[in-house]
């Protein structure tokens, strides 16, 4: 019972930046986890970054050092800031959040990012 609503995706050229929103919204939250994937065209999806309620994160090894996850958890909102994009950055960038005690993660509508050489 929770939406997550991405925002921010666009068009930026290789070495831009960009930063990625999502809400969350609906009742009896408990959210224990948030985070971004993603899905190139005849790619599968792959995890992005992740954020705990606590603070923890962890990253991709292919964004480690250019993206930085971060979490205002009074506004049940997840952010994703991206620097030193690469044209390999292209994708649909998808929400997610896990709540506690629920197996099922919930996930966003996705946003475009697409980066140009």
């Amino acid at each position: 019972q929770v939406q997550l609503v991405e925002s921010g995706g666009g068009l930026v050229q290789a070495g831009g930046s960009l930063r990625l929103s999502c809400a969350a919204s609906g009742s009896g939250l408990n959210i224990v986890l948030m985070g971004w994937y993603r899905q190139a065209p005849g790619k599968q999806r792959e995890l992005v970054a992740t954020i705990t309620s606590g603070g923890s994160t962890n990253y991709a090894d292919s964004v480690k050092g250019r993206f930085t996850i971060s979490r205002d958890n009074a506004k049940n909102t997840v952010y994703l800031q991206m620097n030193s994009l690469k044209s390999e950055d292209t994708a649909v960038y998808y929400c997610t959040a896990r709540r506690f005690l629920i197996t099922q993660q919930s996930w966003g509508q996705g946003t475009q990012v697409t980066v140009s050489s």
